[in-house]
């Protein structure tokens, strides 16, 4: 259901589905009360009443390998003998009612209650309601252990479905799993099936392991399953699935936080799910094409916030006006994918390619040329940075932009499509500020060097980018830019700040820079807020996303390029803490006080690639690979592709 929104444009927001299976478990005596999420054996959240004479166990979970099934389990166990019943109250909070959809009864079917409805906008003008159909196993008021019995289990399930054929095939198969014993399993086995494509692993710091654990986990979660062929992934919103109505965690919709933020660290392991966010981009084409002719301009012009059509549905005008180089970043994800991958299927067949001379086209159609410095330019943007607006040459901006001319260039002559010349001279002579007195970018034309940043903004030329610089000009953004980046702002902000210091082998500052993330973690379970008060998106998933590229893409400095010769290089410049920081424990050992020393085992060929810090190595392949302490069984990261 996330896929399912309510609103027109401005007002577009996350549907709200009420839930059958929203009860609270209670028990007639005095209980305590325990919580724990089991990530490893298959995202089950339970629920535990002990009291002197029985414990209830209340699990909940989504389905991994059947997206529209959710399930709650009861176990009610008894702890003394005796001749009495042990009565459990189900007390639900449920309503067959919602405001953004208009329910009404359905034919139960199977045993099972049923309601449907349709939203009560559409995204856009002529656009379809969606339709939501809900049948769920009801839930009693009461459960009872009868004396004779020791233990006792009931499982209810709630199917979720845009048809109602959906909804029954949904509900038959839970049925069926139930029958044969085999729902918790299947849920399990698909779990995981998932963990065995990657796995992160440190010792010595339980809380970087339950950080990195975490970002995993709630990444996954947000991604569809790797068995899924319905194509209704609906991409992924900064809070993920659990938020977005009206007014809430950006209202549920997608921005550049998918593809620069939550993308990467996805796409090292699970080619499928990165190839879920392409599609998800290919569907929006024909709202992309609606903003670009609306702001008079050629192509495509990816919405600063989407939903389902890929038309702006930002309840703000502004950003969608200007906050553009949503296209890059919308390009640039395309653009790992090949380079990772190598599926030219995903362009040809798979739209791909649409996507990207669609964005050139934009580009070009977008600079302005100034005969003056002999440049072209893009005026009255916002950056990245959103304390500025209508500013001119966004060094950010720009740079995407060229990357992106210069990857449609690549990418047609690979398809042998004909190449306009305009993508070329563009991306040749598009303006990239640089201040050549301070030897430093400037984060846009006239900006005055000390004013404050929100976040992350110029210090990502050097990475995802990749913008060639030498170390002194990373050096002298870096130091630019994080005094006076705002200690209050988004939480993705300083990973990024810290994979710059590890590529200049300053590994203190980057753990320094680390340890700010996890003021935005909240214990117990791991959950990360936007900014470090507490305040703004909660499940934060992009501040998961570059912490996790922070480990992934930092301490390993693993970089994927392009020679001349359209060979896709694996590029590996690890940097590793010493004994005397917390971050050392991704060593694999809280004793050396040596740097570590890491290896690439390549699975398909077996072929081993010793990495010594600081030094660059290259490896041509197509990657599926796990990364360890030669002797240790730790640190085991699969990249998979």
């Amino acid at each position: 259901m996330g896929g399912v929104y309510n609103g027109e444009g401005g007002r577009c927001h996350r549907a709200d589905v009420p839930c059958p299976l929203a009860v609270k478990v209670e028990l007639e005596e005095p209980v305590q009360h325990t919580y724990s999420l089991d990530t490893h054996k298959g995202s089950i959240f339970i629920h535990t009443l002990s009291s002197a004479s029985a414990t209830a166990t209340q699990s909940l979970y989504s389905h991994r390998h059947y997206p529209n099934l959710m399930v709650m389990e009861i176990l009610l166990e008894r702890q003394v003998t005796s001749q009495e019943p042990v009565t459990v109250k189900l007390v639900s909070s449920f309503t067959p009612q919602s405001k953004d959809i208009r329910f009404e009864a359905g034919p139960d079917y199977r045993g099972g209650s049923h309601i449907q409805g349709q939203t009560t906008a559409a995204e856009y003008p002529g656009g379809s309601c969606p339709t939501v159909h809900l049948i769920w196993t009801p839930v009693p008021v009461t459960l009872m252990l009868p004396p004779e019995h020791s233990q006792a289990r009931w499982g209810f399930i709630l199917v979720a479905a845009s048809s109602l054929d959906s909804a029954e095939a949904s509900f038959d198969e839970g049925l069926n799993l139930m029958a044969t014993g085999s729902l918790r399993p299947s849920h399990e086995k698909a779990w995981q099936e998932l963990w065995l494509q990657s796995k992160v692993e440190v010792t010595g710091s339980e809380s970087l392991c339950k950080a990195l654990i975490g970002c995993m986990f709630y990444l996954l979660s947000a991604f569809p399953s790797i068995h899924d062929t319905s194509s209704s992934f609906g991409g992924v919103s900064p809070g993920g699935l659990s938020n977005g109505g009206e007014g809430q965690d950006y209202w549920g919709h997608v921005f550049w936080d998918q593809d620069i933020w939550m993308y990467p660290g996805i796409a090292l392991f699970y080619p499928k799910l990165a190839r879920a966010v392409l599609e998800y981009r290919v569907g929006t084409i024909d709202g992309a094409k609606d903003n670009a002719q609306k702001q008079g301009y050629k192509g495509l012009k990816f919405p600063w916030e989407s939903a389902v059509s890929g038309r702006e549905v930002c309840p703000e005008d502004i950003y969608g006006q200007q906050e553009i180089h949503i296209n890059g970043d919308v390009t640039l994800a395309f653009q790992h994918y090949l380079y990772l991958t190598e599926d030219l299927s995903m362009f040809r067949e798979g739209l791909g390619s649409e996507v990207i001379y669609g964005v050139a086209d934009y580009w070009v159609s977008r600079v302005t040329w100034k005969p003056e410095d002999q440049k072209y330019h893009l005026l009255g943007v916002m950056p990245p940075d959103e304390y500025y607006y209508n500013v001119n040459d966004s060094v950010y901006t720009n740079t995407v932009a060229k990357l992106g001319l210069q990857f449609a260039v690549e990418l047609a002559e690979l398809l042998q499509h004909s190449v306009p010349k305009e993508w070329q001279a563009v991306a040749e002579y598009i303006k990239i500020p640089f201040d050549e007195e301070h030897q430093y970018h400037p984060e846009y034309d006239g900006y005055i060097k000390g004013h404050p940043v929100k976040q992350a903004d110029t210090v990502l030329l050097g990475y995802p980018l990749g913008l060639p610089m030498s170390p002194e000009v990373r050096r002298n953004d870096l130091e630019a830019y994080e005094p006076v980046t705002d200690p209050h702002g988004p939480a993705m902000t300083w990973g990024m700040f810290a994979i710059g210091w590890l590529e200049l082998g300053e590994a203190e500052k980057a753990q320094l820079l680390l340890e700010k993330c996890f003021n935005n973690i909240q214990g117990p379970f791991q959950v990360w807020s936007e900014s470090s008060d507490g305040s703004g998106a909660v499940n934060f998933l992009t501040g998961m996303g570059g912490f996790l590229q922070a480990v992934l893409f930092g301490y390993t400095g693993f970089r994927l390029v392009l020679n001349p010769g359209n060979k896709h290089f694996g590029v590996f410049s690890p940097q590793c803490v010493r004994s005397d920081t917390k971050l050392h424990t991704l060593e694999g050992s809280a004793g050396n006080t040596k740097p570590c020393n890491l290896q690439v085992v390549l699975k398909a060929s077996g072929t081993k690639i010793p990495l010594t810090p600081g030094k660059a190595q290259v490896q041509t392949c197509s990657l599926n690979m796990q990364l360890f302490r030669p002797g240790r069984k730790r640190l085991q990261t699969g990249v998979h592709s």
